[in-house]
């Protein structure tokens, strides 16, 4: 099953629905891809949804780590939300929870986002 991305604008913050796997092959490459264009186009917040992600293998795990470095290098933020429970078992097991900022929805993802906001 290939991976399908989708894009929403929620008051300047990107989120990127994903749905399908982040493996080895098109799908990650696909993703490297469309967060790439993102971050071209200027793109400073972007918050990528995998409550419909099915599997991560070791390739999605080092494909969202590259991507978490290329928005830094860009000024850019990433994180994460509604990883489920297996995808934030791997988190933990693989110790990246202390790279990512990892939310439980996207809800909390904005509300950690407001928070940061008022408090600049």
């Amino acid at each position: 099953m290939a991976l399908n991305i989708k894009t929403r604008d929620e008051n300047g913050v990107c989120v990127v629905e994903l749905n399908g796997r982040i493996v080895h092959g098109e799908e990650s490459h696909a993703l490297r891809e469309k967060i790439k264009s993102l971050l071209s186009e200027g793109q400073k917040t972007i918050i990528l949804n995998l409550l419909f992600v099915s599997i991560i293998d070791s390739t999605g795990l080092g494909t969202l780590v590259a991507l978490h470095a290329s928005a830094k290098a860009a000024g850019a933020t990433l994180r994460l939300s509604d990883l489920g429970p297996r995808h934030s078992e791997l988190m933990q097991i693989t110790k990246l929870y202390t790279i990512f900022d990892i939310y439980d929805s996207e809800y909390e993802a904005f509300r950690a986002l407001s928070k940061n906001a008022s408090a600049d």
